[in-house]
């Protein structure tokens, strides 16, 4: 149980996997910060969210962006909770019909999913550590990668790396934080259904569906934000990660051009 004045930073937390983590704090009774780069989406996440939650408009790779957004967190209450979910789709062949892949855009993603996310526990552990413990815990912080951090198909390779990187880093934040009493976990989703993946083709869409085991469908945001709640709240889940998929390993991504 969270103490009643818990403030959560939700970056990402304007649509998709981190709105929905957003919606399931407040129902707890935590205010959430939600930290994004889009005016008009925070707007419409406030509309969704109501009046106790906050909008904060910011990259999470900003260092400024993000000590702005904890102090308007630490404005509202004690900043105990912090779940990532900022980050960046990306696809791109390594050596595709153009030539090889944009160096800068490879540097890209790996700035909005690794170093972002860093840069975010980094600053956030360091307000956290102020924080008088409860029930023997200053804070929990959840970061957010993929299963292409496992099996990144075909085109993934600056993806993959970037969330490969969230999760390595994840041990050895918990081991180094547990120290002041500071939880790190982070979770791997599988296919959701977010406004990201309005964009994937058809085609596309219909090959990642033959990789579905059970339930046969993709999955719903809020059972992505059941399982960051349940992590809040579990002092047991530290320095893992965590799949959430039902069963998925993604194939190499070649079907189409084999058949």
């Amino acid at each position: 149980m969270m103490p009643a004045d818990t403030v959560a930073l939700v970056t990402g937390g304007t649509s998709g996997l981190g709105l929905a983590v957003a919606r399931r704090l407040l129902a707890s009774g935590v205010t959430p910060v939600v930290l994004g780069r889009s005016e008009e989406r925070g707007r419409q996440a406030l509309k969704s969210l109501g009046d106790t939650a906050v909008f904060v408009r910011g990259d999470v790779a900003d260092e400024a962006d993000v000590t702005a957004a904890l102090d308007v967190a630490l404005r509202h209450g004690t900043l105990r909770i912090v779940v990532n979910c900022a980050g960046v789709p990306h696809a791109a062949k390594v050596v595709g019909r153009n030539g090889p892949h944009a160096l800068g855009r490879f540097v890209d993603v790996l700035t909005a999913n690794l170093v972002g996310t860093f840069n975010v526990v980094r600053l956030a552990a360091e307000r956290m550590m102020r924080n008088e413990p409860s029930e023997q815990e200053r804070g929990v912080i959840v970061n957010t990668a993929s299963l292409a951090a496992f099996e990144g198909q075909v085109g993934q390779a600056a993806y993959a790396a970037s969330k490969g990187g969230v999760v390595s880093m994840t041990l050895p934040l918990a081991r180094e934080l547990a120290g002041s009493l500071i939880r790190v976990v982070t979770v791997a989703p599988g296919f959701f259904e977010t406004p990201a993946v309005a964009s994937v083709p058809g085609a596309a869409r219909r090959e990642l569906d033959l990789d579905l085991v059970h339930p046969g469908r993709w999955g719903h945001p809020d059972e992505f934000a059941g399982l960051v709640a349940h992590i809040i709240g579990n002092p047991m889940i530290n320095g893992e990660t965590l799949r959430i998929d039902g069963a998925v390993r993604m194939s190499p991504g070649l079907r189409r051009r084999s058949s």
